[in-house]
């Protein structure tokens, strides 16, 4: 359904075949990390990896599988869920995606939030 290649933004994830409107395109295995050890995360290289997690965000997840590979737009066809009973980011189109298409996610969570992101993509 998905496959890696070269991206204008470096690596992405494309779609290997169409992709319909609410499908779940990945579910991404997580680590949890207690949210005391987000300050020596923030130091390491996968300080811009991590997605807050837990009922009530007091802890960090870095998204393994392919969940660390979507890039981000302000108009994204897919959107990332936090399945906390599965330990897993959900990835969810969020329109028809195309075979060859680039899936795009908001990095800010909600498919709609415009605001600043918190680190440069580009």
């Amino acid at each position: 359904m998905i496959e890696i290649k070269k991206s204008r933004y470096g690596r992405g994830i494309f779609a290997s075949r169409t992709i319909q409107k609410g499908e779940l395109i990945h579910q991404a295995p997580v680590i949890v990390c207690p949210g005391d050890q987000y300050k020596k995360l923030k130091k390491t290289a996968l300080r811009n990896y991590y997605f807050n997690w837990g009922e009530n965000y007091d802890h960090v997840a870095i998204a393994l599988g392919y969940g660390s590979l979507f890039n981000h737009s302000y108009s994204p066809n897919a959107m990332f869920e936090n399945n906390l009973k599965e330990e897993t980011v959900d990835f969810i189109a969020l329109k028809r995606i195309k075979a060859g298409e680039e899936i795009f996610v908001n990095y800010n969570g909600d498919p709609e939030d415009k605001g600043p992101l918190w680190f440069d993509v580009w």
